[in-house]
């Protein structure tokens, strides 16, 4: 098992505008239950949904009245999925309970899909729509068909959507991929849409380009307080419309709104890019954030590992538009597990052949079988039973003796008894390791090299005696 390579080497950077801003709803209807002696906040949280009931988003559940705010023809909670990038505006506090005002989706990019590659070892691939390159990783959601049925398909066989952030080389990092047949559109007036910048305007002919793409915006409405002349190099814009001889041909363009408003409470998940270490600053899906002397880093971050492509949640005060980090905590797993339910100890724990592993609010819990209904978040981890088989991502912990924080759970149909990890060694001797909390056997495996705090991949079994057994080991490149 080889770590999704976005995270170990590729490490792509994001930048310009948010891509995409989903709106979700809730179910339920209930209050926010928020405790009387928890901080409250009051803004913006922008990032992925990881559950329903009411909708998940950062690791808190924000109770809606179930309205969706779109121009994709996604207007109830019922028409979302996990992993659409969510703006939700409202309040919320340090218990994970928030009340939305308002909730907002849009498509980053919608089309026929030109090409796609996959590998299903390093969980990594791309996807080719009306020009624009979108990444893949382990991270990413897909509805209607998988990225291993995708791989290698013919051009104009399937028309998707995309919500995901934009990377500094003007290509997509893709949390969300719906997939329908080219005969059948999504539920919108246009069949194309892209988000980027304009580059190359010419106001006589009336073209520009967004992302290298060509755009002819002869017969386009422009939405909300913008107009035509409000075009120019390098303004963030959205373009929808129809493609016709490898051109765009924009019906509606709209200018990328401000993600949020002075004084605003903050969350946001992103990449970083354009890391200073000399100002203190660097920028996470278009928003410039500040490290001051207050600012706190969580889960074994430090400023001095702050690097550009690490996946972070950042909270803080936006001001002047700059996001002032109050807090800074890793998103980026450092573990894998693929492995079978032995037992649940309670709802947020499963030992998953021999190693805990702990969900949180913000984990994401998936099956390969999955249909298109929305399922509450209590249904979620109740569908998780033993004996089923899973690949799980996370972040190693070495608190009460080491697991697993799992950031994404997927059950798979196949199985076997043999089971794989990514992690770090905690503990070895002459006939044991340690990693993931999970004290192993030597078996017959060579542990020439490998030492205490080595990032390794074992493939291990249970014995009949019940014991864990490394089969083969190598060190994590």
């Amino acid at each position: 098992m080889k770590r999704n390579a976005l995270s170990k080497a590729i490490k792509f950077a994001i930048g310009g505008a948010l891509a995409g801003m989903l709106a979700a709803c809730g179910g339920g209807g209930s209050s926010s239950g928020s405790s009387d002696s928890a901080d409250t906040s009051s803004g913006s949280s922008v990032g992925p949904v990881s559950g329903f009931g009411s909708v998940y988003v950062n690791g808190t559940r924000f109770h809606t009245d179930g309205a969706v705010n779109s121009d994709d023809g996604v207007e109830r909670e019922t028409q979302l999925e996990k992993g659409m990038i969510l703006k939700v505006r409202g309040s919320w506090d340090d218990s994970g309970e928030g009340e939305a005002q308002s909730v907002d989706y849009d498509d980053t990019i919608r089309g026929p899909l030109t090409s796609a590659t996959w590998d299903d070892v390093a969980k990594t691939g791309t996807l080719s729509v009306a020009g624009q390159t979108i990444h893949l990783d382990g991270q990413t959601v897909f509805k209607g068909l998988g990225p291993v049925e995708l791989n290698g398909v013919s051009a104009d066989t399937y028309r998707v959507r995309v919500s995901g952030w934009q990377l500094n080389d003007g290509s997509f990092r893709a949390s969300f991929v719906g997939v329908k047949a080219f005969s059948v559109d999504f539920d919108d007036d246009n069949e194309v849409e892209i988000e980027g910048v304009v580059e190359n305007l010419d106001t006589d002919a009336q073209t520009f380009t967004i992302n290298g793409f060509p755009v002819d915006y002869t017969s386009a409405v422009f939405d909300d307080d913008m107009i035509r002349d409000d075009l120019r190099d390098g303004l963030a814009i959205e373009v929808e419309g129809s493609l016709e001889g490898g051109v765009l041909i924009a019906r509606k363009i709209d200018d990328e709104d401000d993600l949020f408003d002075d004084d605003d409470d903050v969350e946001i998940v992103g990449a970083v890019y354009d890391f200073d270490a000399a100002n203190r600053t660097f920028f996470v899906n278009g928003v410039q954030v500040q490290i001051d002397g207050s600012t706190e880093f969580d889960d074994g971050l430090s400023e001095g590992s702050v690097v550009n492509g690490l996946l972070v949640k950042v909270e803080g005060e936006y001001r002047n538009g700059v996001l002032i980090a109050d807090e800074i905590e890793p998103r980026d797993g450092d573990a894998e597990l693929e492995g079978v339910i032995e037992s649940k100890p309670d709802s947020e724990t499963l030992i998953v052949s021999g190693v805990r592993v702990v969900i949180t609010s913000g984990t994401l819990i998936e099956d390969d079988d999955d249909d298109d209904r929305i399922t509450m978040r209590t249904q979620d981890i109740e569908s998780l039973n033993v004996g089923d088989f899973l690949e799980i991502e996370g972040r190693q912990r070495p608190d009460d003796g080491g697991f697993l924080e799992a950031i994404t759970v997927e059950r798979e149909d196949d199985s076997d008894d043999s089971y794989e990890m990514d992690g770090r060694v905690t503990g070895l001797s002459s006939t044991t390791i340690t990693v993931l909390g999970l004290e192993m056997l030597r078996g017959s495996a060579d542990f020439t090299g490998i030492e205490v705090g080595s990032e390794v991949e074992v493939d291990y079994f249970r014995n009949s005696g019940g014991d864990y057994v490394v089969n083969e080991i190598e060190e994590d490149d």
